[in-house]
């Protein structure tokens, strides 16, 4: 897969307001009610990033789960980082307590 440009990683982070440029990948972190609901979070994404093989860099702090996405192999930043970021922002809404 081939490394987006600049151009068109604004455009797809217009898209994706909860998330930002972090160098040569994308960021977000989420806020849950408690570590069990984060840990639930990050169960569902390694669960599908396992089976995509696209691991995110996963930081947990209590309730707070920050995810960083960059495709490494291709030495930035993709679509399958997006594709990623979506499910990410799927299963955090299905997730009582969730914020941004």
């Amino acid at each position: 897969m081939d490394k987006l440009d600049s151009d068109r990683i604004d455009a797809l982070l217009a898209d994706h307001p909860d998330w930002s440029l972090a160098g040569d990948a994308i960021q977000r972190t989420l806020v849950f009610d408690d570590f069990v609901q984060a840990m639930a979070f990050v169960n569902r994404v390694a669960e599908v990033a396992e089976a995509r093989q696209h691991h995110p860099d996963i930081m947990i702090r209590d309730d707070k789960v920050t995810l960083t996405v960059s495709t490494h192999d291709a030495g930035g930043i993709t679509l399958k980082d997006f594709d990623l970021a979506n499910f990410a922002d799927q299963s955090a809404e299905n997730i009582v307590g969730a914020t941004a």
